[in-house]
């Protein structure tokens, strides 16, 4: 099927869907992710993932991160992630990343596929994590903080971990271990570095008599008011690459550059437009894709055994949760947000599947446990928002 028309029926079916959910009193995205599977090789099997749709998904997630990034707080997030955050983020990880090892040392996986499962369980994705909230009306609340922080530090973590076994040699030893985490750790504190050093001179401009609103304003003034929204992807995009570049998805270094991006710098007027503008792109157009994109990924019939499958599924959704409500309520969180943060940490989406991918091409895991986290990661993706407001959403309205 030509691109244009699998892309067209994608679309169409993602925001029917998608409308006939909400309706309904569900998440969006719940039904754009089920108009990818019903779509996908499980059930019609009229189009399947391939290289252009794939390209198309990335440019809807890095669309996705930015939005987010412009309704939250870089002081919000940066608090949350290095203050009392670091529990559940830490938390978030480990306990996932046993439970996962502890399946795959119980069905006696090889080294290489336990690890593997242990990092697919234990990620949280950003952008998965950012819409489901935007859903919600909930990205300036005390949960988006922390959930968010959590997200960063999981995929973070996860992505060092990759790092280091993409660059061990055939045969491993301590010192090339050794070698290769020193290596992907400087890349982590150069891209920390950046971002806190180009975030700190931002702060510094107004102390000197510079105000970038003033800036912003001229450039329009110069450029026109129609590349405001390019000029932000470009920047945005320096920070995607350089992340990207360092061996880490372009993803993290994105949202970051769009949180360095306050709405201060624009006059009140060009903020709105702005957003508008992007919400219209991302909600009715390219966010949609994204998540239908993930429902095609799953393959109902390398599926096996059934066993294994349900009991990686069970894990990945309690270990998450107990992760979040055990951190919650370390740092003194109410019960509900404690376990709201549990549930929203379960979003694994296009950062498992990331890494499911590359660990499936590098030979380190067989059809079948890739088809296993596929279905993982579709199913905690589609369950998180349906929970969150059949558990959480009545309690936080009280």
């Amino acid at each position: 099927m030509p691109l244009l028309t699998s892309l067209l029926i994608l679309i169409v079916a993602a925001r029917l869907l998608g409308q006939i959910f909400q309706r309904f009193g569900q998440p969006s995205i719940v039904g754009e992710m089920l108009a990818g599977a019903l779509l996908g090789p499980s059930a019609l099997n009229l189009i399947h993932a391939n290289a252009a749709l794939a390209s198309i998904s990335e440019f809807a997630v890095f669309l996705v991160v930015l939005s987010a990034g412009l309704e939250m707080n870089f002081k919000d997030v940066f608090n949350a992630l290095f203050s009392r955050g670091i529990v559940i983020a830490i938390l978030g990880f480990v306990l996932p990343f046993a439970a996962g090892a502890g399946v795959g040392a119980a069905f006696h996986l090889d080294v290489m596929r336990t690890v593997f499962l242990g990092l697919c369980v234990s990620i949280t994705a950003l952008p998965v994590t950012v819409r489901i909230l935007q859903n919600f009306n909930l990205l300036n609340s005390e949960i988006a903080r922390y959930s968010v922080a959590t997200a960063i530090f999981n995929d973070v973590a996860a992505l060092l971990v990759l790092g280091v076994i993409l660059n061990l040699p055939e045969q491993p030893s301590l010192r090339a271990i050794a070698v290769s985490v020193f290596g992907t750790g400087w890349k982590l504190v150069a891209l920390g570095a950046l971002i806190l050093g180009f975030n700190w001179q931002l702060e510094q401009l107004p102390k000197r008599g510079i105000h970038i609103e003033k800036i912003s304003e001229k450039v329009v003034e110069i450029v026109g008011g129609e590349a405001l929204f390019g000029i932000l992807a470009l920047f945005v995009l320096v920070f995607g690459s350089i992340s990207e570049a360092l061996g880490f998805h372009f993803v993290i270094g994105s949202f970051f550059g769009a949180l360095l991006i306050d709405r201060k710098f624009f006059l009140a007027s060009r903020y709105q437009d702005l957003d508008l503008t992007l919400r219209s792109i991302t909600e009715g157009f390219l966010g949609p894709v994204f998540f239908a994109y993930l429902g095609l990924e799953f393959d109902i019939d390398a599926l096996r055994p059934l066993g294994f499958v349900l009991v990686v599924l069970g894990v990945s959704v309690v270990s998450k949760m107990l992760a979040g409500w055990l951190g919650g309520l370390i740092i003194q969180l109410p019960q509900a947000e404690a376990l709201g943060i549990g549930i929203i940490l379960n979003g694994r989406g296009v950062m498992e599947l990331v890494i499911a991918s590359i660990a499936y091409e590098r030979g380190f895991i067989n059809q079948g446990l890739f088809s296993t986290l596929v279905l993982m990661g579709v199913v905690t993706t589609m369950i998180t928002p349906l929970l969150f407001r059949r558990w959480i959403l009545p309690k936080m309205e009280k």
